[in-house]
């Protein structure tokens, strides 16, 4: 491994950059709310490895019992993110990521590595052929482009929840489940709720703010899920383009 990386821990994370929103001010509160769960998280194994440079290059991951996701199995581990952006992007960084965090769960005595990922190239999701070339396999899917890919070391597989798999709510309105994992939702969340405030949208927002409830979403997550009409549309953040055509405004 060529690059030169550092793991975030509870006595350095108040002085390291967390990778996203580094010097975008209005996005700070999102990054101390990170830094906050992330205090908590890294107590339970979370580990958040990044190039050691003022960038977007990161893996993050953490055992798949205390992930906070709608996907179950044994002895797993759960890779939220694996990120390399801009000029560190073609120089072999995710590949050393991701096989730090390979061999790391090959050390602890893991069953496998597990993600999410999609049948066709989605924003912010794990890239399905990069991930294939290093065995991971479909283990379970929901919806119609979703896919749980899992690297088994022993035989087992992970699967989503009966919960995500369900991609649906009985809440017609636009209706946003979010995390405080990504340093950009507080943000967005902010400002979809100033835009359905001043065109009267009715907007239910939900805040899984805790490891059981994410464990319950109604869909796939990935730190932000929308449904409008019942229905799941997204992962994606929402701005207030996408918006308007979501909503056929």
């Amino acid at each position: 491994m060529g690059g030169d990386y550092v793991n975030l821990t509870v006595g350095n994370l108040d002085v390291e950059h967390v990778c996203c929103a580094i010097a975008d001010k209005k996005y700070q509160d999102g990054v101390a709310a990170k830094k906050q769960w992330l205090k908590e998280r890294i107590r339970e194994g979370h580990v958040f490895r990044k190039l050691n440079e003022r960038g977007k290059v990161f893996i993050e991951y953490a055992p798949l019992e205390s992930s906070w996701v709608p996907v179950c199995g044994e002895n797993y581990i759960y890779v939220y993110c694996l990120w390399g952006a801009g000029s560190f992007k073609g120089k072999g960084h995710a590949r050393d990521l991701i096989e730090y965090c390979i061999a790391d769960a090959k050390e602890k005595g893991r069953s496998g590595v597990c993600a999410l990922s999609s049948k066709k190239k989605k924003p912010f999701l794990s890239e399905k052929k990069f991930l294939l070339k290093y065995g991971f396999e479909v283990a379970d899917t929901a919806g119609d482009d979703y896919e749980l890919l899992a690297l088994s070391f022993d035989g087992r597989k992970p699967r989503f929840s009966e919960s995500a798999k369900a991609m649906r709510t009985d809440d017609r309105a636009l209706t946003i489940y979010y995390g405080v994992q990504c340093p950009y939702i507080p943000n967005c969340v902010e400002q979809v709720r100033m835009y359905c405030d001043k065109n009267r949208i009715p907007l239910n927002l939900v805040a899984v703010d805790t490891l059981e409830k994410a464990k319950r979403v109604p869909c796939i997550f990935n730190n932000y899920a929308v449904f409008y009409n019942g229905a799941f549309q997204t992962t994606h953040l929402l701005n207030e383009t996408f918006l308007k055509k979501m909503l056929h405004l």
